[in-house]
């Protein structure tokens, strides 16, 4: 029961002692893979980019740096209102000269036009999604014929929460993720495994084509 009530916070943080629980977690074991998520990107000072899952806005804090040029923008999307929040707050200077945008909304409801985002990353996210096919569809949907998501993630970690049952079903598994990407209009897909800082972990990449 514990282990489910953990589970659900990470994937939803709320307002609650396990929820800030988690938003300390993120910062602490999420650091590395958002700074890596954003480098692997390779985003160009005009690029639309967004952010999947931000949480409390580390992610968005390393690519806002990249986004210099007149044209670039940085989108953000999570279902949690306590990370909303938290990533509104560390965000707040580039929100007001409206080069970030964060979205409080579920990935499949995301008010971003077809066909507009050249970058998409996330770590530790889609896990979390009910319907990875579904969530591969909506994110294909909003990407540029062209465009590159980078997914990172420890699967290390993630085979030991999944083994304490704090993910539902067989969702955790890069293979079946991948399978989900690949079937929604994403070719190159495959995972490399990577190492800075003596952290070993695993980048997912993947082309939209249209």
């Amino acid at each position: 029961m514990l282990s489910n009530k953990l589970g659900k916070q990470l994937g939803h943080p709320t307002y609650s002692l396990s929820g800030w629980l988690a938003s300390k977690f993120f910062k602490w074991h999420n650091q590395i893979l958002e700074e890596n998520a954003v480098k692997l990107s390779n985003i160009q000072p005009n690029d639309t980019v967004l952010e999947l899952g931000h949480g409390p806005g580390i992610g968005l804090q390393e690519a806002s740096k990249l986004l210099m040029g007149p044209r670039g923008k940085l989108l953000g999307v999570d279902y949690s209102q306590y990370m909303h929040q938290m990533a509104s707050k560390r965000m707040e200077e580039q929100i007001s000269r409206g080069k970030v945008v964060l979205y409080y909304s579920d990935l499949l409801a995301m008010p971003i036009e077809e066909n507009t985002v050249d970058k998409v990353f996330h770590c530790n996210c889609y896990y979390f999604w009910p319907d990875l096919k579904a969530g591969a569809k909506a994110i294909h949907r909003v990407m540029k014929p062209g465009g590159i998501m980078v997914t990172t993630l420890r699967l290390e970690s993630v085979k030991k929460v999944a083994s304490k049952n704090m993910f539902s079903g067989e969702s955790w598994r890069p293979e079946v993720y991948m399978e989900a990407l690949e079937s929604s209009g994403f070719t190159d897909v495959r995972m490399e495994n990577k190492r800075e800082k003596l952290v070993t972990f695993q980048a997912i990449f993947a082309t939209s084509v249209k």
